[in-house]
């Protein structure tokens, strides 16, 4: 197996060399996409068997796969046979949501009494900071109405089950994280059309009692199914609960590129300043989020929790919504771009805190045993 792993990555890079030659040589787009999606591929299976810190980058690199793909043949992932691809988004979204609702328990919700302060600067981050950013760069870029309210639209949404997978991996505050995006998930029907009406209102319409019906509809019963289902029959359908975090990561992988191919005329047309606002938003959401939580006087695995869960958002929620609102050309592309941009930069983080951590307990091991 491991030598399958190792020819993988090898195609892969043989897959990169051909792409520049193809280039220089003048090839078609059509031609040239067939080793972009190639590469990607293979080097997502390939670093699989690597017991480096790209392993945990191999989910990113399916994303990275599945955007390449849409975006160089956007006719797979719009129509088969007659039937509209984008149908299929929110009924994804709420398979997510099921499998995130799996993993909770009413525990999680108890753990706020435990830990009051944390819940609440986090809420406070999370629902301040990123709709403000949010705001801040649609006004600043100067994009147009539908983008903008994309782009505020990923601001104001919840945290996501991304960001509890990267504090596990940074070895921070799990249980916080977990307990911020549940309590946050369940507040977004009420905030997250407040914040729009409020912010993006001067751009679209916002009908608030259709996006908290959606909210509701698309992640709420789903969560609430997925707690019960733990509750009662966890353990009993051992074979549901090993497949559910495949299941959820294929899903986002097929949502991402049905929302590129649907926004890709926009993403070609905005390029790189839709791509410079997605990473200066969520770089900002880990700096301010991390040092807004030092303020208060936090501990550190608190702060870096709190970190992710301000600066990644629920990609997947705000897709669905831009769906609903039929809208997914315009107001949906924010949230391709952000949330492929969240995955990479979600795991470097998280592995530069996680080889941060072990470095620190090394040193007080050392300062330990020299003072014995």
């Amino acid at each position: 197996m491991n030598l399958l792993y190792k020819i993988l990555r090898f195609v892969s890079l043989i897959c990169f060399g051909l792409i520049f030659v193809l280039l220089m040589l003048g090839y078609s787009s059509g031609i040239i996409g067939i080793f972009v999606v190639a590469m990607f591929i293979a080097l997502a299976i390939g670093v699989r068997g690597t017991d480096t810190i790209f392993k945990d980058f191999a989910f990113s690199i399916w994303v990275f796969a599945s955007v390449a793909a849409a975006m160089f043949y956007p006719g797979y992932f719009t129509e088969l046979r007659g039937f509209e691809l984008s149908a299929l988004i929110v009924p994804l979204i709420q398979i997510i949501m099921f499998g995130m609702g799996t993993s909770l328990s009413i525990q999680d919700f108890v753990e706020v009494v435990k830990m009051p302060k944390g819940v609440l600067i986090g809420l406070l981050c999370q629902f301040t900071i990123m709709p403000v950013l949010g705001i801040t760069l649609a006004l600043s870029f100067g994009f147009s109405a539908e983008i903008a309210a994309g782009i505020v639209l990923i601001g104001s949404s919840p945290g996501g089950v991304a960001s509890n997978v990267m504090v596990y991996i940074a070895e921070a505050n799990l249980a916080l994280s977990v307990t911020l995006t549940a309590v946050g998930t369940l507040l977004a029907p009420i905030l997250t059309p407040s914040l729009m009406q409020l912010l993006a209102g001067q751009f679209v319409p916002i009908n608030f009692l259709e996006m908290m019906w959606s909210i509701i509809n698309m992640i709420i019963l789903p969560v609430v199914l997925g707690i019960l289902f733990n509750r009662y029959l966890h353990g009993k359908a051992k074979w549901l609960d090993d497949i559910m975090p495949t299941i959820s990561m294929t899903a986002i992988v097929v949502i991402l590129g049905i929302m590129t191919a649907g926004g890709r005329d926009s993403i070609l047309t905005l390029g790189f300043l839709i791509i410079l606002a997605g990473i200066l938003h969520n770089l900002s959401g880990y700096f301010l989020g991390y040092w807004g939580c030092r303020l208060f006087g936090m501990d550190e695995k608190s702060c870096r929790t709190i970190a992710f869960e301000v600066g990644m958002q629920n990609a997947g929620m705000a897709s669905g919504i831009a769906v609903e609102m039929g809208k997914i050309a315009t107001v949906g592309v924010p949230s391709v771009i952000f949330g492929s941009w969240m995955n990479v930069s979600g795991s470097a983080l998280a592995n530069w805190w996680r080889r941060k951590t072990l470095v620190d307990e090394a040193e007080q091991d050392h300062i330990a045993e020299e003072g014995q």
